[in-house]
């Protein structure tokens, strides 16, 4: 059996070699590098974690605030039902008696609705309004279409007039929403008017308490704005679909959503679809606020820059507050261009060669104007200064006012006046007592065709026969009756004597400056 050292027996000790020494020192660095990822990473989550408390911490709040908000609102709508009805009973009944009191009246209203002025075109709204006449509001409406503004000022003050706003709004526009009643007799677009008289309608149905986050509407009319509203939407199919619609159709479908109040969550892709349609449209930015795709502009605006509509992609980026997304200054630049190569493509076209021209410049003309437009509405001179986009307008202008002006044609020496005497025959200079000038008829003596008569004769000088050659003199060629002219005496010259100028037939009672050389 083998003996157990001692321990306290010294033994040969080993000399470390230089190998074992670097691969120590290679394992110290790489637990030290190893400690120090892991340090940081331990760090970074921690603070990771600390700013996801924050954000959780503010979201917290945010929605207790919320919760309080909504509550509080709440509790405001519950406690203004019973003022916002007592208000809307009292408008009732005071309108009421209005309209009792104006059928009672023996006072002849104007049938043709002519009025010169605003308030009497007021006092005709208000008595359709009281009545509740609204085919005759609409026709007079309709009829008033140059005075458009003056409308928009006085329709909500005469709509506060009716028993039932709502009511007397949807009867009133039945003639052309949701489907024109008037068939293939339908004249012009009338749009326009059931446009105005929706938006008319807001300040006139909104709680006077608590303001537009409330419609005072009553259910029943809701409803049949909603019938109305899916009547539009099943026409679609037989309009050929949202490609073959028209803008204007389409502004009063989303506004009658508005006005009423009664737009639906699952047609928010449709509501898209046709804002974008119909994007040009000066209304469209805030009807789609109003409509609940405030989230969804970001795709929207990209969709119209890919589409080549980015002068409406503007507008839209300023109705939502998205300028830093997307600059303004850029798009209308970019639009330029392609209005630019536009025209270039018209002038290329070999089907429009008679009209390249004009179509060219009309298209690059109004792009001009939509953009300098465009830049100051939004105040954008110092970012894109507007100068030289005027000049190109003006230069533009310049040269479609002169090729329009008339090419003016030289007279020769055998060009006619229409001076109401006699012209020369071509070979007068072979014909007898025939007068010929080389020179052009002198301009005093022209007449315009519509040169007024003299009031009374004058006498005159006779004109024999042969100064017309083989012509016949022309048939009454002065403003006075030839029956005044004393015959010429038996024995006498049939001309003018030599050394006399002839008048020749001009029935104004002065001579031409002719030479005595130039008779024979």
């Amino acid at each position: 059996m083998g003996s157990i050292p001692d321990p306290g027996e010294l033994t040969e000790l080993t000399q470390p070699s230089f190998e074992e020494f670097q691969r120590q020192t290679s394992l110290m660095t790489s637990c030290t590098l190893l400690w120090k990822e892991l340090s940081d990473h331990i760090n970074s989550l921690e603070q990771n974690l600390m700013k996801q408390s924050e954000t959780l911490k503010r979201k917290i709040e945010a929605l207790d605030s919320e919760t309080k908000a909504s509550l509080d609102s709440l509790k405001k709508r519950e406690l203004s039902i019973e003022d916002s009805v007592k208000i809307a009973l009292s408008r009732v009944e005071f309108n009421t008696k209005a309209a009792m009191r104006t059928l009672g009246d023996d006072v002849e209203d104007n049938p043709d609705g002519e009025v010169d002025d605003g308030d009497g075109l007021l006092q005709h709204l208000k008595s359709t309004c009281l009545k509740m006449e609204a085919k005759e509001f609409w026709s007079f409406v309709i009829g008033k279409k140059k005075e458009i503004d003056l409308l928009r000022e006085k329709i909500p003050a005469a709509l506060s007039e009716c028993i039932d706003p709502a009511r007397f709004v949807m009867e009133a526009i039945s003639e052309v929403f949701p489907v024109d009643k008037r068939g293939n007799e339908g004249g012009s677009d009338l749009a326009w008017a059931c446009v105005l008289i929706l938006e008319s309608l807001i300040p006139v149905v909104v709680d006077p308490v608590i303001g537009k986050s409330r419609i005072l509407v009553t259910p029943s009319m809701k409803e049949q704005a909603k019938e109305i509203a899916e009547t539009w939407k099943k026409s679609l199919e037989e309009r050929g679909g949202i490609e073959n619609v028209k803008t204007p159709d389409v502004h009063t479908f989303l506004q009658h959503l508005v006005t009423f109040g009664i737009v639906k969550k699952e047609d928010l892709e449709l509501y898209r679809k046709l804002v974008v349609a119909s994007a040009w449209r000066k209304q469209m930015p805030k009807l789609a606020v109003s409509l609940g795709l405030g989230d969804q502009m970001p795709d929207m605006i990209e969709e119209l820059i890919s589409k080549g509509q980015q002068l409406d992609a503007v507008h839209f980026t300023y109705e939502v507050g998205l300028v830093d997304k997307f600059p303004p200054v850029p798009l209308l630049k970019s639009f330029l261009r392609d209005a630019k190569k536009a025209a270039s493509s018209i002038l290329d076209d070999p089907n429009n060669t008679g009209r390249a021209a004009q179509l060219a410049a009309r298209k690059e003309q109004s792009a001009l104007r939509a953009v300098i437009k465009c830049i100051e509405e939004y105040k954008l001179e110092a970012e894109f200064p507007p100068e030289n986009l005027k000049k190109r307008l003006e230069q533009l202008e310049k040269t479609k006012t002169e090729k329009r002006k008339p090419v003016v044609v030289p007279a020769n020496k055998r060009t006619r006046v229409n001076n109401g005497g006699p012209m020369p025959p071509a070979k007068a200079g072979r014909l007898t007592n025939a007068y010929v000038s080389s020179f052009p008829a002198p301009p005093p003596f022209v007449r315009s065709p519509s040169h007024t008569q003299y009031p009374a004769p004058v006498p005159g000088y006779p004109s024999p026969p042969p100064m017309y050659g083989s012509r016949s003199p022309p048939t009454n060629p002065y403003a006075y009756s030839p029956e005044a002219v004393p015959p010429p005496l038996a024995g006498s010259y049939p001309g003018a004597p030599m050394n006399y100028p002839a008048y020749g037939g001009y029935g104004n009672g002065l001579a031409p400056a002719y030479q005595q050389a130039y008779y024979r």
